[in-house]
């Protein structure tokens, strides 16, 4: 089974909304996609419902505070423990990103109204945490005014250290200090450090 995230804002095969969230997928070149209705819940909607469960275990690894998921019928189709989620201050989080994508940010803030529509996955550190994804609803919500935001817990490789410890030798120590850039500017820039990092050439 070959599963493809849609990254782009201009797919005709989703919904506009699907799309701003990043919940349009591919399955063997076929349209599935998740919408997420509320803070805990989303619904599912493809061809073959036998590939339902590969698809929400892949959405969760983007989105693990959805733990319930409904078909277009409104069945409950599949449920999670609930994740313990908790209030986290902006001044507190330390990115691991330095750029934020201007395209995606419009996309985000189609459907980010209030800090409870904020969550995003952390690590402790210190008496701060790592924001592990998230950035630009993190953004967002500087621009907004929002002061804290929602978190829940997760886990991450060690690759994320090299992503942090760049971040703050740009000064970039908090949501606020991330860079705002076209949407052209940021592809070249954040996926050249990637490729560079996971080939080995920044340490």
């Amino acid at each position: 089974m070959n599963i493809k995230r849609i990254d782009n804002y201009t797919d005709n095969r989703f919904s506009k909304a699907v799309l701003n969230q990043h919940g349009a997928y591919l399955i063997d070149n076929e349209p599935y996609q998740i919408e997420i209705t509320d803070l805990s819940s989303a619904v599912i909607c493809g061809e073959n419902p036998a590939v339902f469960k590969t698809l929400i275990e892949e959405f969760r690894f983007h989105a693990p505070h959805i733990f319930k998921f409904y078909d277009t019928y409104a069945r409950l189709i599949a449920e999670y423990p609930a994740p313990a989620l908790f209030d986290v201050p902006l001044e507190a989080i330390q990115p691991s990103q330095f750029y934020v994508d201007k395209e995606k940010l419009t996309a985000v803030q189609t459907f980010i109204c209030t800090p409870e529509d904020i969550v995003v996955q952390v690590i402790p550190y210190g008496d701060r945490f790592i924001s592990l994804d998230g950035h630009t609803r993190l953004y967002l919500a500087v621009q907004n005014g929002f002061t804290t935001v929602k978190a829940v817990k997760s886990e991450t490789d060690d690759w994320v250290w090299t992503f942090v410890h760049e971040a703050e030798r740009r000064n970039i120590l908090r949501p606020r200090d991330m860079v705002l850039l076209p949407h052209a500017q940021y592809e070249i820039q954040w996926y050249r450090y990637c490729d560079d990092v996971f080939a080995g050439n920044k340490q």
